[in-house]
């Protein structure tokens, strides 16, 4: 995805991101979706974490726009590329950058159940759909900013963006996980 891309296709994206992902954590057994290597999240642990950065995301597209303005300020800058962004989160990430404060999820065991948390993970996605469809037109979320723990300031196209990558990058994270521990 090199384009810009606009309010309905960022809703599209963020479906069919939520869709695989729910539908591979869906085939793992409960033995393979709670473990936790040594050092590492859980297939559990990156479901909770995924829930808590969409919902702090969500939270931003439901607000009145006058409160988003008034706590991050107006854009100094063009929105960039979907491209564009996901490069500047591996930056970041190469660089050390990793989840911190309320979004390092704790140990999950599996009596919380695996389906309860891939609920949790589906309505939070929907809800995002649904609070940018209510609320946002274009061109507004290229004026309007929000804080992001290891992006800084970006504008809410760029949050979208973040948002169907980060969950891309989370399953790309349990596949490999998972794969590995198949093969051990």
């Amino acid at each position: 995805m090199t384009a810009t891309l606009t309010i309905d296709e960022i809703r599209q994206e963020l479906k069919k991101a939520g869709i695989a992902f729910n539908d591979y954590c869906s085939s793992l057994p409960d033995t393979a979706f709670f473990y936790q290597p040594p050092g590492k999240w859980s297939p559990a642990q990156q479901v909770k974490h995924l829930i808590e950065a969409t919902n702090m995301a969500r939270l931003v597209f439901a607000l009145p726009k006058l409160i988003v303005r008034w706590y991050a300020g107006k854009p100094n800058r063009s929105s960039r590329t979907y491209d564009q962004l996901v490069d500047k989160y591996k930056s970041k990430l190469e660089q050390g950058g990793k989840a911190s404060g309320r979004y390092i999820p704790k140990p999950i065991s599996a009596s919380y159940g695996k389906q309860k948390l891939l609920t949790g993970f589906e309505h939070s996605m929907n809800r995002m759909q649904q609070a940018i469809k209510r609320n946002w037109k274009e061109p507004q979320p290229d004026q309007y900013i929000a804080p992001h723990p290891l992006l800084g300031k970006i504008t809410l196209r760029e949050l979208g963006y973040f948002t169907i990558h980060h969950t891309y990058h989370h399953l790309e994270n349990i596949k490999r996980m998972t794969a590995v521990s198949a093969t051990a």
